[in-house]
């Protein structure tokens, strides 16, 4: 049987509330996600982040004391990797920085620092001094590492290189033992 027109109008089939909560899913479950991924983003960030100045400070030890055996960069690269533990690809996309401070100018590094491009096929030029004897020394170690999620530019506000990766930056400084 047919319902008359007024019956369809006089029912309040608008006011009817069985399908409100899955609006306000719809609305806010983006956003609720957004902010969890984002969180877990930000945590694995800190998480390299804490795991390379850890790694670059157990071997400032190692410069300070002038026991890098053999004394190469690529040796240095290679115990920083192996102390970093979690970060991938980590010998190819590491740049390490050796430089003397003097101490009659203090004339430090330029700020800007070097870190590896990871779509050339040429390493960049940076300075690897390992200096003398009680001269003050700064390390400065870059690494680029590829985000957890995609979020990364949103949330954390961090420019990427043209390869899609973020820079991580430790620095240390030490003095040549005699």
């Amino acid at each position: 049987m047919r319902r008359p027109r007024e019956h369809i109008a006089s029912a309040g089939w608008l006011r009817r509330e069985e399908g409100s909560a899955t609006i306000e899913f719809v609305l806010f479950f983006p956003l609720i996600m957004f902010l969890f991924l984002s969180s877990i983003e930000i945590g694995v960030y800190l998480m390299r982040s804490v795991l390379l100045e850890r790694a670059v400070d157990m071997n400032v030890r190692t410069l300070r004391l002038g026991t890098l055996n053999p004394a190469t960069s690529d040796e240095l690269r290679r115990r920083i990797c192996n102390d970093a533990l979690v970060l991938g690809e980590c010998t190819s996309s590491l740049t390490i920085e050796l430089v003397p401070i003097s101490t009659s100018s203090w004339n430090l590094p330029a700020p800007e620092y070097t870190c590896v491009n990871r779509d050339a096929n040429i390493d960049p030029v940076v300075d690897f001094n390992f200096g003398t004897q009680n001269e003050l020394m700064m390390v400065r170690v870059c690494m680029i590492t590829d985000p957890f999620f995609d979020t990364t530019p949103l949330v954390l506000d961090m420019p990427l290189d043209d390869s899609g990766g973020y820079a991580l930056v430790a620095a240390s400084t030490f003095v040549n033992e005699p």
